[in-house]
């Protein structure tokens, strides 16, 4: 995806309407009670054309949002489930030996599908993860001596449990920063919880017929307009410059910041940050990105790309409280 930049201020440009995104959480929102920010930023991902980690405890209706979203876009869905025995294989495929033939032929993995679901994404050992890493950068995954592609569009959205950590393995840093957000889903409100009891209790509302509201050639037409979102060099200096206050909080006049980071977000995070802002001006209707599109996704862009000290885990400071920090300090153009 190309950031264009060179063309003139661009609030006189105009983008292709994107009914679709407004009727996709509707049709979510008939299947699960609240959860909107995690909806807008599942189709901000959809959109932009990134994976995403989804960090929350278990009963938040993380694998039922992942099934209805590929039910609504008329997506193939794979849900796998990652345990501790898992083999490369069992995510990738392998090769099967016929011996009618005497040929080996591909079995394909549940990777080719459009969205996979990686449950519990950290319970499988490194040699899963490193099958993913192909997958999830290249779009491509090798069986035998023979790349193939996968289907576009092709999303990995995985689901981590934040506090159970007994048989659980830390993701690799490779691996993390390939993921576009890393998302924390939380509880809903009293009047959401008490909704959903309202419809479990209600035959009519407990399984609503989810409709198909968009197409894969339809999201890949609307992924293509983003090159028409007009991001202004200001704006891509602003993403630069939270991008580098993490690698340098000095530089920033951060000196609080910098004993408590050991190392800052990548070059591919500051790519990914300005998919994600232009995605975001996009749904809103907008062919030019805002300052407020970057500080909208910052958080969820940046959590997860960040190393932290000794020092910062001993006085209990998380990458969120490092990520605010420096989102105030960066001047806002």
């Amino acid at each position: 995806m190309t950031v264009r930049s060179d063309a003139g201020p661009g609030r006189d440009r105009a983008v292709a309407p994107m009914p679709w995104a407004h009727a996709l959480a509707g049709q979510i929102g008939r299947q699960v009670v609240g959860q909107q920010p995690l909806v807008h930023r599942l189709t901000v991902a959809l959109l932009a054309g990134g994976h995403v980690l989804l960090e929350g405890l278990p009963g938040l209706a993380k694998t039922l949002i992942v099934k209805t979203l590929a039910q609504a876009c008329q997506l193939s869905f794979q849900r796998l489930q990652f345990t501790p025995d898992l083999l490369p294989a069992d995510l990738i495929g392998t090769l099967v030996y016929n011996p009618k033939t005497l040929e080996f032929a591909v079995h394909k993995g549940p990777i080719f599908a459009n969205i996979v679901l990686a449950d519990e994404i950290n319970r499988a050992p490194a040699k899963v993860q490193s099958a993913l890493l192909e997958a999830m950068q290249e779009r491509s995954v090798t069986i035998g001596h023979e790349s193939h592609r996968l289907d576009e569009p092709f999303l990995v959205l995985a689901t981590q449990n934040p506090v159970e950590h007994e048989g659980t393995f830390p993701l690799p840093e490779a691996q993390l920063d390939r993921f576009l957000f890393q998302v924390r889903v939380t509880y809903p409100s009293r009047e959401e919880e008490l909704e959903i009891l309202g419809r479990q209790v209600n035959a009519a509302t407990a399984s609503p017929r989810i409709e198909a509201v968009v197409t894969a050639a339809e999201l890949l037409a609307a992924r293509a307009s983003l090159d028409d979102v007009f991001a202004d060099q200001r704006v891509l200096a602003y993403v630069l410059d939270l991008v580098r206050a993490t690698r340098d909080p000095a530089a920033f006049k951060l000196q609080a910041v910098a004993p408590l980071v050991r190392f800052g977000a990548s070059p591919r995070a500051a790519v990914h940050f300005t998919q994600a802002a232009r995605a975001t001006a996009a749904l809103a209707g907008r062919a030019y990105v805002l300052p407020e599109d970057v500080k909208e996704v910052a958080m969820d862009v940046l959590r997860h790309r960040l190393i932290l000290s000794y020092d910062a885990e001993a006085d209990n400071v998380s990458a969120d409280e490092v990520v605010a920090k420096i989102l105030a300090a960066v001047p806002v153009p």
